[in-house]
């Protein structure tokens, strides 16, 4: 507890800013989320992502640290939930569950009232998690894509 008898230990989420991307790379590298950095994932194009009226991005911080980030998106009617990352130090205590819950908010705040998420296959623990947090996993569904390189 701190002088006012506020938990110093509390993660706060708050909406990302230029500010933490150099955090959130060492967040994504803590937690061994690929990332782009010459394409999707550079400064310049995460500059340009976050003026869109269609993001929602949220980092969860504890003690003036990021210790995570969420990235969601909206087609006005969908949310999609992306780049969900939590460094390892902090994993199994809630924080992606309050960031997804947080952006669950953000989204039905706006009238967005299906949220949806793409999990490889590998990642048993994202898969877990998501179950937990009462997400239907769709078996019939296959995912396509069209890059213009390998870095989008």
């Amino acid at each position: 507890m701190n002088s006012k008898g506020e938990d110093s230990n509390k993660v706060v989420i708050r909406p990302f800013s230029l500010n933490d991307y150099a955090p959130l790379l060492a967040l994504w590298d803590a937690a061994c989320l690929p990332y782009r950095p010459q394409g999707r994932d550079s400064k310049a194009s995460i500059a340009s992502q976050i003026q869109q009226p269609n993001t929602l991005y949220l980092v969860a911080e504890q003690n003036n640290q990021m210790v995570g980030a969420v990235f969601g998106t909206h087609d006005g009617r969908k949310g999609w939930i992306n780049r969900l990352a939590v460094i390892p130090s902090h994993q199994r205590q809630g924080i992606a569950r309050h960031l997804v819950e947080e952006l669950e908010q953000r989204f039905s705040a706006i009238g967005i009232d299906i949220v949806a998420c793409l999990i490889e296959d590998w990642n048993h623990d994202s898969i877990a998690a998501f179950k937990k947090l009462g997400y239907l996993q769709h078996k019939d569904i296959f995912y396509f894509s069209k890059r213009k390189n390998e870095q989008v």
